[in-house]
């Protein structure tokens, strides 16, 4: 089979700095054309933005707009309440959006369930009775609803809530970057969730060894752990032409701390020491030899030193999507 072509969008989540999503940053947010601007400046086919971005915001022109640059729009939400999924979902369809990105969090950022100990599977259960709902909402409206693997969900989870919900409008928000935040050997992982996969974020980490296991520091797409040329195959066979999106990892690191005894009791029972042995094989093959793995903003650098950073970082990642779309046509 060739490959399809990529439908690669700008997320405002990789470059905050940039966009004024921070407010450290000092500077004005962008706006939502001003992102789709940036996108065809670029040479992308979309963007994924915040659903407060199109406040304000003629959404019906707006999506018109988007349609006549050849531009799709993914809008980003949070939580999974159905009442505020359906306004997110009818802002969604009215700009022409078709995919709902959502997170349901739960655990602290590296997969950590501390927070709740002996109290997930009843906020799994919650997780899954409202998102049900929320799923028949998007299917009645024609959009997808997608749950992002935020360092959060598993992907036996994230399966089992697609499985048991099963509306053909539901799925998940792969973000290339984070199954090791699970503790998940990434190509398998990609593997296992390509059929329920509704959009992409693409992302990519360089890794260190830290006390309690591994960080999981940004870096540029195609200079990390991530094996994209495995990932597109997979998504080629599932689900070809789905959209994507690049969005850098975090200006903080994510520390993994699968060496601490009280990390696992939470986890999915079905986990084997051989998937975590496959999963740190993949740390111990990426590992940085020491050095300085902090980013401007961990460093505490002014604001201009931080948006070079992520400026630099994001034409790098660019380079190589182009790359990527350079030699996939050369495929077909």
């Amino acid at each position: 089979m060739s490959p399809s072509p990529l439908r690669v969008g700008l997320s405002a989540y990789g470059t905050t700095y940039s966009m004024g999503l921070n407010p450290d940053a000092g500077r004005p947010r962008i706006t939502a054309r001003a992102m789709m601007d940036l996108a065809q400046t670029y040479g992308l086919t979309g963007v994924e933005m915040p659903a407060t971005f199109l406040e304000g915001e003629d959404v019906e022109k707006l999506g018109s707009e988007a349609a006549e640059r050849g531009l799709f729009i993914t809008v980003d939400t949070g939580g999974y309440d159905p009442e505020a999924l359906a306004r997110v979902i009818e802002l969604a369809a009215r700009v022409g959006a078709p995919t709902v990105r959502t997170v349901v969090g739960g655990a602290k950022i590296g997969g950590d369930r501390r927070p709740l100990a002996g109290r997930w599977q009843p906020f799994l259960a919650e997780v899954q009775a409202k998102l049900k709902v929320a799923a028949g909402t998007a299917e009645s409206a024609g959009i997808n609803l997608a749950v992002e693997n935020h360092q959060d969900l598993a992907s036996e989870e994230l399966l089992w809530l697609c499985e048991s919900i099963g509306s053909p409008s539901f799925g998940i928000n792969l973000d290339t970057g984070n199954p090791l935040g699970t503790a998940e050997e990434p190509v398998d992982y990609f593997r296992r969730v390509a059929p329920y996969v509704k959009n992409v974020h693409l992302k990519d980490y360089w890794t260190w060894w830290s006390e309690e296991g591994y960080l999981l520091v940004r870096c540029p797409l195609g200079q990390g752990l991530t094996d994209f040329p495995a990932l597109l195959d997979l998504l080629d066979e599932a689900v070809p032409g789905v959209t994507m999106a690049i969005e850098l990892g975090a200006l903080q690191a994510r520390d993994i701390r699968v060496f601490a005894p009280d990390f696992w009791p939470d986890y999915p029972p079905s986990r084997t020491p051989a998937q975590l042995a496959e999963a740190l094989r993949v740390v111990r093959a990426n590992v940085r030899p020491g050095g300085d793995w902090r980013t401007p903003a961990e460093r505490g650098e002014p604001a201009e030193a931080i948006v070079a950073y992520e400026q630099r970082q994001l034409t790098a990642s660019l380079a190589y999507v182009h790359a990527l779309q350079t030699t996939r046509a050369g495929d077909r």
